[in-house]
């Protein structure tokens, strides 16, 4: 299914151009490569120049090209074919002894330049095309030693070079005789014949998969979703490719599109956790596959832009009261079909984090009810939070790379699925406050929403009120209300401290209440009674709330609470104690008005 879907988008990007006009995704048989210096040669095949191609930027990047497919270079040399690095195409390579470097920068690379040629001059004995023939009189008289006179430079080592011939528009590798050649050997006569899991037709099956390149951790040369390449992977005495048999054709076009999604450029691809994200639609028209694509990106990891925010939050909250999307976004179709996919490293394989395949409206549903469980009074983010903030709450220090793999992809799967939030996000988000002591709006957002989500699946039975709710009997919520009155008291009477009681006894008050509760309410009649003699009207008022919360919690104060009734604790926690900072605003603001 995943890639039928990738083949099928493949066959879309291949009638499509970029802005440039330049076709999105190259030919069966080529592939974008990072091309840095082309060779400029004569006729009679001297290198007469070399020519940077590079992009504009402060620190220029070698720019992508459409080159005949490179080879699979897991070990031993395989030269490719009309292009290739230094190494190869010139015989030398960057020296990495520092000692010597200075003074010789290059050294030479025999038996990859020996590939090489070797290689041109067979396949190109018989031509008589100019440009063909200039390289391979190239390749005739070139010497490695010839690197160190211009028009070499030493920023070349290294880099993928192409060839053109001079006075010429194009490349030697575009040319039409280049391009027939390529296509000859293309052909793999050898090749098993069989039946292709993706296409549904008998052709050559492919006997290893290009690389997909791109995956955020993975190894720079690419890796492979199907891979066969030790004995206790086959079955049937099968080698490699044919133990999941895909053409040669299907291969090219699925991780064609894999490669193009994966580059971050195209705007197809987000980093959750571990995981590089991509996502693509299938809709009527381009333009509606467009629009559904660039609205996926700016709710899973919103703008900047508030013009922008609030247009798709817009959309959002219209699709959660029950509104159609069309008539929300008329530009948007709820047919369209959209596919998320997530992708993370395995030494050189690359494994499948997750898998959605679903319809546009649907998935605006699950988003929408994404931001509903998340919605919090007072408000606990500026602008929205991608998942990548969510997920950065439950990793110690704040890290990215302390974020759990296994959890980043339990929790996008929640969301874009509309499933229920893991059990592991909520015990890992009161794992965190225990330890560092930070009960952030956005942590009790990410709570709430799990316990949310929960009731709205019939898992648990009371709902999670979204703001101070003083009606609630529920004993975990007074709790976490209680707590924060007895911090607002002590503040009150003795100021800021450097360890006040939500630093040393929130992690054993929202899990062991009777243990801890007693002595915070015997040490609160102290702070109360000073209090009374300085403000006497603020002790009145946190006595009222001290009273109206222990009047609706039981008798004798819980042994221990559980994962879910700790989480309602922070909940009351976090409302109770903005509530105090609302009253402190609003005062203010009444203050200002009056002068």
């Amino acid at each position: 299914m995943i890639l039928t879907s990738l083949a099928r988008y493949y066959r879309r990007l291949a009638t499509e151009n970029d802005v440039a006009g330049n076709p999105k995704v190259p030919p069966y048989g080529f592939s974008e490569e990072k091309i840095g210096w082309v060779l400029v040669l004569d006729a009679d095949g001297l290198l007469v120049d070399v020519v940077p191609h590079l992009t504009d930027e402060k620190k220029p990047q070698p720019r992508l090209m459409s080159v005949p497919r490179p080879e699979k270079r897991t070990s031993g040399v395989k030269p490719n074919f009309l292009w290739d690095k230094t190494a190869y195409a010139l015989g030398v390579e960057a020296n990495k002894d520092k000692a010597t470097a200075k003074e010789q920068p290059f050294r030479p690379s025999e038996k990859t330049f020996a590939a090489f040629r070797e290689l041109h001059l067979q396949a190109l004995k018989d031509t008589q095309d100019d440009g063909l023939l200039a390289l391979r009189r190239f390749l005739e008289r070139w010497q490695p030693e010839q690197f160190a006179h211009p028009p070499c430079l030493p920023e070349m080592l290294d880099a993928n070079v192409v060839f053109r011939l001079d006075g010429t528009r194009g490349y030697i590798h575009q040319r039409e005789a280049a391009q027939a050649l390529w296509a000859g050997r293309l052909k793999n006569d050898e090749a098993e014949q069989g039946l292709c899991l993706i296409s549904g037709e008998s052709a050559p099956i492919a006997r290893l998969h290009p690389a997909i390149k791109g995956v955020f951790g993975g190894q720079s040369s690419g890796g492979s979703i199907i891979s066969f390449n030790k004995e206790s992977f086959t079955s049937f005495g099968k080698e490699q490719g044919a133990n999941a048999p895909v053409s040669e054709v299907s291969a090219f076009a699925y991780t064609t599109a894999l490669n193009y999604l994966l580059r971050r450029e195209n705007g197809h691809c987000l980093t959750i956790g571990d995981a590089s994200t991509v996502f693509w639609a299938e809709a009527d028209t381009p333009e509606q596959a467009a629009a559904a694509e660039a609205c996926f990106a700016d709710m899973a990891d919103p703008p900047d832009d508030e013009q922008e925010n609030k247009k798709i939050f817009n959309i959002l909250a219209q699709v959660a009261k029950g509104r159609p999307l069309q008539e929300a976004a008329p530009e948007l179709s709820p047919d369209t079909r959209f596919y998320i996919l997530g992708l993370a490293p395995n030494a050189s394989r690359i494994s499948i984090r997750f898998w959605l395949d679903t319809t546009f409206g649907k998935l605006a549903e699950h988003l929408a009810q994404h931001w509903q469980d998340l919605a919090l009074e007072p408000r606990a983010w500026k602008t929205p939070p991608s998942i990548w903030r969510l997920l950065v709450q439950t990793a110690p220090l704040g890290k990215s790379e302390n974020i759990s793999p296994v959890l980043a992809g339990e929790l996008t799967r929640a969301v874009i699925g509309g499933t229920p939030y893991p059990m592991s996000l909520l015990s890992q988000l009161i794992a965190r406050i225990r330890a560092d002591g930070d009960v952030g709006g956005l942590r009790v957002a990410m709570i709430k929403a799990v316990l949310q989500r929960r009731f709205r699946k019939g898992l648990i039975k009371e709902e999670i009120p979204m703001s101070l709710d003083t009606e609630s009997h529920n004993t975990a919520y007074l709790l976490g209300r209680l707590f924060a009155v007895l911090e607002r008291i002590q503040n009150q009477a003795l100021g800021d401290l450097n360890a006040g009681i939500a630093d040393r006894y929130y992690g054993s008050a929202s899990a062991v209440p009777f243990s801890v509760f007693p002595r915070l309410l015997s040490g609160a009649k102290h702070h109360l009674s000073r209090l009374r003699k300085d403000k006497a009207g603020m002790a009145v008022n946190l006595d009222k709330d001290l009273g109206g919360i222990i009047a609706g919690l039981p008798e004798t104060f819980p042994r221990h609470l559980s994962m879910e009734e700790q989480g309602r604790f922070a909940i009351g926690y976090y409302h109770q104690k903005q509530s105090y900072f609302a009253k402190k605003d609003s005062a203010e603001t009444q203050s200002h008005e009056g002068e």
